[in-house]
């Protein structure tokens, strides 16, 4: 089957279609690879930061755990980022002087936690939505394809005033290779996005539960 030939053969309009789906196609797998590669480095470096946190807060090195969150050993892990935010505003409310209660420090701490859960969840999900995107209308898109081959089929038939396979051959095969073309390209950006938005819910998950720890930490600290 020569694709390149099948691609000459085939009018403007089916042209269009198939660089439509090719873009689709090269943007879909840009963008699955590269947050495959960003989920791999946040759920990598976030088991090895956890730990560490965690230790540098039992002994109570504040400065030690910003610190360790700040370096760029940890710049893709989502819990260090969500924590760096409590500890970052824990320290400001405690150096500034101001004369807050227990309760005002404790909400001041969660706003800003929250703050930071909310701006991770958004940057993890960043490419994620045009994945759906793509997957849904890849189809459909292939599917006008399809309908101008087969307008082109009965165009050739009209032409030979025959329906003889010969006048139908071309214009059938470009809508079958449309068809095919956004199959390729659905298939792929649908699980993709499937698999993304899985591990998505896990980091959610687990920066909500940093989070409460988070809290549970200052309320113990503030005692």
């Amino acid at each position: 089957m020569d694709l390149m030939a099948m691609y000459e053969s085939m009018g403007i309009v089916a042209k269009s279609v198939a660089v439509v789906l090719l873009i689709m196609s090269m943007w879909s797998l840009g963008v699955g690879i590269e947050r495959f590669f960003t989920y791999q480095q946040a759920r990598t470096q976030s088991k090895l930061y956890a730990p560490q946190v965690a230790k540098h807060l039992k002994e109570g090195r504040l400065k030690d755990a910003i610190a360790l969150s700040q370096s760029k050993n940890f710049r893709y892990s989502h819990l260090a980022k969500v924590v760096l935010a409590g500890l970052q505003e824990y320290q400001f409310q405690s150096e500034s002087g101001q004369q807050l209660t227990r309760d005002d420090l404790l909400d001041t701490v969660r706003r800003a936690i929250q703050r930071a859960t909310a701006l991770t969840g958004n940057d993890l999900k960043k490419g994620v939505s045009s994945l759906a995107t793509i997957g849904s209308t890849a189809p459909f898109v292939g599917l006008l394809g399809t309908v101008v081959g087969v307008i082109s089929a009965f165009q050739g038939i009209a032409a030979t005033g025959s329906g003889g396979i010969g006048s139908v051959s071309a214009g059938i095969s470009e809508a079958l290779v449309e068809t095919a073309l956004g199959l390729v390209v659905a298939i792929p950006a649908v699980w993709f996005y499937n698999y993304l938005t899985g591990r998505l819910e896990y980091f959610n998950v687990e920066m909500d539960n940093s989070s409460s720890e988070m809290v549970d930490y200052f309320v113990k600290k503030s005692n």
